[in-house]
């Protein structure tokens, strides 16, 4: 009498239910089900629409990207600069001390772009400084390499490419600041 009274009140508990309770039910809940179609919460368009406006817009370059490419650019302007002021010589050796610089630049971007094992801000900060440190190394690397192998160099287009490289990181800079302004911008007069 005892036990059937237990199995009763279990069949009531709907303990071992075949269906999930209602109030357990994910699905049944208006939000749940917006995410779960993927039309997201407070968005009026849906995820189609977000999906087609983002595949209107065009593949866009990181930053480290545009730097690398403007570095790259800078010293080839510069080389064909100097090859129409002071020769071939000077030509080269622009190139060479703006490779010089781009080289170990592009080194320490692969060290803090390419994925880590361990993605928290120590292994970020583990890479910035081996990166740092690589690219001192490969700094010095490669001017002892342009001294040692390169005859004739000349020393001030060498050095007019290396440092004219440098300041393109500080433009990078103010990219990175006219990309954030813009974007500040453009969420004040959305919101306007």
């Amino acid at each position: 009498m005892f036990a059937s009274v237990a199995l009763t009140h279990l069949q009531h508990y709907n303990a071992r239910a075949k269906h999930r309770p209602a109030w357990k039910d994910r699905f049944r809940i208006a939000t749940n089900r917006r995410l779960a179609d993927g039309r997201g919460v407070f968005n009026v368009g849906g995820k189609r629409e977000m999906d087609a406006r983002a595949e209107k817009r065009a593949p866009r370059l990181s930053l480290i990207s545009k730097v690398l490419l403007a570095q790259l650019g800078l010293s080839v302007v510069l080389a064909m600069l100097f090859w129409g002021v002071d020769g071939f010589v000077a030509a080269y050796s622009a190139l060479l001390g703006g490779l010089t610089c781009v080289i170990p630049n592009a080194f320490l971007a692969l060290r803090l772009v390419v994925p880590r094992g361990d993605p928290g801000a120590g292994a970020l900060l583990r890479a910035a400084y081996l990166g740092e440190a690589g690219k001192v190394v490969l700094t010095v690397l490669i001017f002892s390499m342009v001294f040692m192998l390169v005859r004739p160099i000349a020393a001030w287009p060498l050095f007019a490419g290396f440092i004219g490289a440098q300041q393109v990181i500080l433009a990078g800079f103010l990219m990175r600041d006219k990309e954030v302004l813009t974007e500040v911008l453009k969420r004040t007069e959305n919101g306007k």
